[in-house]
């Protein structure tokens, strides 16, 4: 068990923090008054895009040391990152944009700090899937950030599959050349539902399209070109009504029988088993003694 008292008198055993420092998500005027001084303060910067957080270093007059931390390198950067906390070091963990961790590599970082028993602090500031969902104009009672989805076409479809039945509202990210292909996915698998995209949010061109998904891809289609990073908020399973019209397509089947009909979709064996058992609310157990008692 770790005990973290973040600003507590003592060293630590030496070591020093690991600061998760939220940057703009594209208004540099959101940049907060903390996260400024944190950054002058630490001994070293760690970042996403060190060219991008370099604009960002020499618009607030930051001179702090930069060093790069992102996806192709973390195997060899991440260590080298918690040697230098375990010596003293402060580090400041910065993503492109928004909070650090969120859809971004940092998360491994923290796992590696906290079992080392590292200090991590988080520097909270701006956040896409929040901005978005706030303004979305549905629910935000619960909510569940799901990012970018799978681009493998089956892994993607499993998961809007698994979703289906959330009465949370659901937040993902899509690039603009997947939008259109993404939300008729989500409609397809999801059905007709509420939906608000959130694009170049806190810049110049900031736009929200709120309607039905059908309405929103109408509206797509019509552009001529589609351009910036978007945010999709879509409405969550409509309770008893909606759970009943999920269930209708396997209710008149057996286990097996409903087992069978993902294989054929092209599920392997085992997800066909896990799928089956989340539908029908059963242990994974309970569903593959019973789809293996055909084979004996």
């Amino acid at each position: 068990m770790f005990v973290q008292k973040s600003f507590a008198s003592g060293d630590h055993d030496g070591k020093g923090k690991l600061y998760l420092v939220a940057t703009p998500i594209g208004n540099m005027d959101d940049m907060t008054i903390r996260a400024i001084r944190v950054l002058q303060e630490v001994d070293i910067i760690a970042a996403e895009d060190t060219r991008q957080t370099r604009k960002l270093l020499n618009h607030f007059e930051i001179g702090t040391r930069l060093i790069s931390y992102h996806e192709h390198n973390k195997a060899a950067s991440g260590p080298e990152i918690i040697r230098l906390l375990k010596i003293g070091k402060s580090i400041a963990l910065v993503s492109d944009a928004g909070l650090p961790a969120i859809s971004d590599p940092g998360q491994e970082l923290v796992r590696d700090a906290v079992d080392e028993s590292i200090p991590v602090i988080p520097v909270p500031g701006a956040n896409a899937g929040l901005s978005a969902l706030i303004a979305s104009g549905l629910s935000t009672d619960r909510f569940l950030f799901r990012g970018f989805l799978p681009r493998d076409n089956k892994e993607r479809r499993k998961e809007l599959e698994r979703l289906r039945s959330y009465p949370e509202t659901l937040i993902f990210y899509e690039a603009p050349h997947r939008i259109i292909k993404t939300l008729a996915e989500i409609r397809e698998v999801l059905g007709e539902r509420k939906v608000a995209l959130g694009r170049e949010l806190t810049k110049r061109y900031e736009e929200f399209v709120r309607g039905e998904i059908m309405e929103v891809l109408d509206f797509l289609n019509e552009q001529e070109e589609i351009r910036g990073e978007f945010t999709v908020i879509v409405e969550g399973n409509e309770g008893e009504q909606g759970a009943g019209q999920l269930e209708q397509w396997w209710q008149g089947l057996d286990i097996v029988s409903h087992v069978d009909v993902y294989i054929e979709k092209g599920l392997t064996k085992k997800e066909a088993l896990k799928q089956t058992a989340e539908e029908r609310g059963l242990p994974k157990r309970e569903v593959y003694n019973a789809y293996h008692q055909k084979e004996k």
